[in-house]
């Protein structure tokens, strides 16, 4: 390949790299903070945010709005050369540990709500009794600690101003580079997505379990099992509907999620072998296209949500819309 190809294909990628920052994480940033605020609205509603399983989708809501105003707003801002984390010690290390830290929480928040899944749908109720909205807001308190001492190292390897790295804001060494590498694709995204896929897989087979159980139940007069009560169908209800909300959550985190960790992890083993500039111009378009599909993971909860999560979470979104539609009114 001549060199004058060669530069214009580096020149064409680093191009492309700018462009989809800027206009594919402005697209994201737009449905996912929005998507976000209002599942914050539907989920604060009492009769939901009791629910363990509904609190922990509140609050990985919370913690992406966190991820998409630290992490995303600087990749859109790159494409400008508006992002002053790039030249700022202070910005560029806490940017890393707030963008990072909360990725990191939103992912184990959705496998910590698997585990509540399967514990409340277990035939055991010793199980049973541990999904609590207690236990859920210990779970939340404790992944939120662990993710900033997980990346807490930001605060060393991270550094602003840097020349010979994909962005100016980078880890500074090898060593940093190797240790955010793997904490960003086991700790942050693989675990807590096969953690998802072990107690999907278990809850299911709860599930099934309960079904024979309930096949199996005596009837009253009109063929309902003589123990249920409306309260406890509507409770049962709920938690089918976030169940299936859930499902299709981990579903979408699969397809969107899994490209980082093995981008990352063919980065730590060819991290040794030397590159052309055209390469590490492909390796660093493929890494933001990567990235910006963990946003998008991030962004479209409240989507899935609307279109899988039955009538309960639609009736409290449109209870949100007329609230709205009142307070506009008054005024």
């Amino acid at each position: 390949m001549s060199t004058s190809s060669e530069a214009n294909e580096v020149t064409l990628f680093n191009d492309m790299t700018i462009q989809i920052n800027r206009y594919f994480g402005i697209f994201i940033f737009f449905i996912g903070t929005i998507g976000n605020i209002f599942n914050i609205l539907v989920l604060s509603k009492k009769e939901l945010r009791s629910n363990p399983c509904a609190w922990l989708f509140l609050m990985s809501s919370i913690t992406s709005i966190s991820t998409f105003i630290s992490g995303l707003t600087t990749r859109i801002l790159s494409g400008w050369q508006l992002d002053y984390s790039t030249t700022n010690q202070f910005l560029c290390k806490l940017r890393g540990l707030v963008a990072f830290g909360s990725l990191n929480a939103t992912f184990w928040l959705i496998a910590l709500a698997t585990i509540d899944r399967w514990l409340s749908s277990s035939m055991l109720t010793s199980r049973r009794q541990k999904s609590t909205l207690k236990n859920a807001q210990r779970g939340t308190i404790l992944i939120i600690s662990l993710s900033i001492v997980l990346y807490i190292q930001m605060l060393v390897c991270y550094e602003a101003n840097l020349i010979n790295a994909p962005t100016k804001c980078y880890s500074k060494s090898s060593a940093c580079l190797l240790l955010n590498n793997l904490s960003l694709a086991l700790m942050s995204v693989l675990f807590p997505l096969l953690i998802m896929i072990l107690f999907g897989l278990m809850t299911i087979s709860n599930i099934r379990q309960s079904h024979l159980r309930i096949h199996h139940q005596p009837t009253n007069a009109s063929g309902q099992p003589t123990n249920t009560t409306g309260q406890q169908n509507r409770r049962k209800k709920i938690d089918r509907q976030l169940l299936i909300m859930l499902f299709f959550q981990i579903t979408v985190f699969l397809i969107l999620s899994l490209p980082l960790p093995i981008d990352r992890f063919y980065l730590t083993f060819t991290s040794n072998n030397s590159i052309t500039i055209l390469e590490a111009s492909i390796d660093n378009f493929i890494y933001n296209l990567a990235l910006l599909a963990i946003y998008l993971a991030n962004g479209i909860p409240f989507y899935i949500y609307t279109i899988c999560g039955g009538s309960i979470f639609r009736k409290a979104l449109l209870s949100v819309f007329t609230r709205f539609r009142r307070m506009i009114f008054r005024q």
